[in-house]
Parts: structure tokens; C-alpha cells; sequence
């Protein structure tokens, strides 16, 4: 028997904090009964913001979103780094921060806009010889990344109020904004690792646009009494 033509959707997902990617996917291809739904670029659990999902036919444009630009804004801790370069893991290492001012600041900045080399966490979604870096990383199982070339088109500090400093970024696809953050810190004869990160905007989409789970779920239940 020949099922209906699934309905294309493009949804703007607001993701919650400790949400992974795959939550989020499988929350709203159960709330929208769809048999075909896919994401277009991972975001961490520890962040929030911009998730583009699509169902039906529209997963023909997955890719296409993946490789536009993206923007976040979030908030760094100087002094210290850990393993993942975020707060999925203590604070291994400390560093001094006191000869840091916002003129080192300003300075240290232009080294990490335009085409960078970085390499990403030891805890992200790489594949190792077929396995997922992180999860070699929480098995504490040594291995190496290969640096890949990035755009960052722009990266301002936005509030100085050490240890913490604000940000926004604007890069290319697969930039990793943790290793960006660990770098930086290096850069100003410190460390630093992510406290929080948001994505603000994935090409012309914006976080404005988006609505959490919560908020599809109780903006569906509407549409059903209303229907």
C-alpha cells in the first residue's frame, strides 16, 4: 500500500540546554508525525540556540543549510582549561590572569579571524578510526585529531569582566567554537575554556524565528483544538 507524500517542513528549533541534537530531532518528528527528519549541524549539549530541522523532501536541503554561515555569542572563563574545553569536564590546568587587559585583548583578537588552522576537542563528534572522539575520550582511550583549515569571520568581545569575557562569533562551517575559546586563551598567555555558547543564526535564519520544543508542542496542541 502506497503511503501519502510526507509534508515538507523547514522547523527552527530553539535547542534547551543538556538537549542533544538527536533529542531535539526525535521530539519534533514525533510531535509533527513524521517519518523522515534530519538537522542541519550538530550543536553540543551544553549548548543552546539554533537548530534548522527538516522533514519529507526538505532533507534534500540539509546540506545545502550546513554549509551556510553560522553566528554564536557565549561567554569564556580565563585561567584555566579543561579536557573538552567546556564544563562537561572540571577545570584540569589553572593560569594567571593577571596581565590580561582589554589592549591584549584587542591585540590577541586578529590572530583568529580570516582562515585559521584548529583542531578540534578530543570530546567532539569526530570519527576516529569509525568511533566517535568523544567517546574514545570518556573511555580515556589517547588519540589524535588532524587540524582542518576554518573560517572565522568575525569574533568580537563583547563584555570584559574577568575572569569572563563575552562573545560573538561568525564562521564557516566545522568551527569549532570550543577550540577557538581553548586557543584564544593560549594566545593571551593563559587559558580558557566555553561556559555558555548559543547559535544565533544559521544563514539567513535567525534564533528570533525559533521555538523551543516546549513551545512547538503547546503551539501544535492549540492548532489540534482549534481544528
Amino acid at each position: 500500500m502506497n503511503q501519502e507524500p510526507e509534508e515538507e517542513r523547514i522547523i527552527l528549533v530553539n535547542k534547551p540546554y543538556g538537549w542533544s541534537s538527536f533529542q531535539a530531532v526525535k521530539k519534533i518528528k514525533y510531535l509533527f508525525k513524521a517519518r523522515k527528519c534530519g538537522h542541519a549541524g550538530t550543536l553540543d549539549p551544553l549548548a543552546t540556540g539554533l537548530l534548522i530541522l527538516c522533514t519529507g523532501k526538505a532533507t534534500r536541503k540539509l546540506e545545502g543549510f550546513q554549509g551556510q554561515e553560522k553566528e554564536y555569542t557565549g561567554t569564556m572563563v580565563l585561567g584555566g582549561t579543561t579536557p573538552s574545553y567546556d564544563m562537561e569536564t572540571e577545570v584540569m590546568e589553572h593560569f594567571p590572569i593577571e596581565h590580561i587587559n582589554p589592549e591584549l585583548i584587542t591585540k590577541t583578537l586578529p590572530m583568529f579571524t580570516g582562515f585559521i588552522s584548529q583542531v578540534p576537542p578530543l570530546f567532539s563528534a569526530v570519527k576516529v578510526d569509525g568511533k566517535r572522539a568523544y567517546k574514545l575520550a570518556r573511555q580515556g582511550v589517547a588519540h589524535q585529531l588532524e587540524a582542518r583549515t576554518v573560517e572565522v569571520r568575525e569574533f568580537e568581545i563583547t563584555r570584559i569582566a574577568l575572569p569572563e569575557l563575552d562573545f560573538r562569533v561568525v564562521c564557516s562551517k566545522g568551527t569549532y567554537i570550543r577550540s577557538l575559546i581553548h586557543d584564544f586563551g593560549k594566545a593571551l598567555n593563559s587559558g580558557a575554556y566555553l561556559k555558555t555558547l548559543c547559535r544565533t543564526r544559521i544563514g539567513d535564519f535567525s534564533l528570533a524565528e525559533a521555538k523551543t520544543p516546549a513551545e512547538w508542542q503547546e503551539l501544535l496542541h492549540k492548532s489540534t483544538e482549534t481544528n
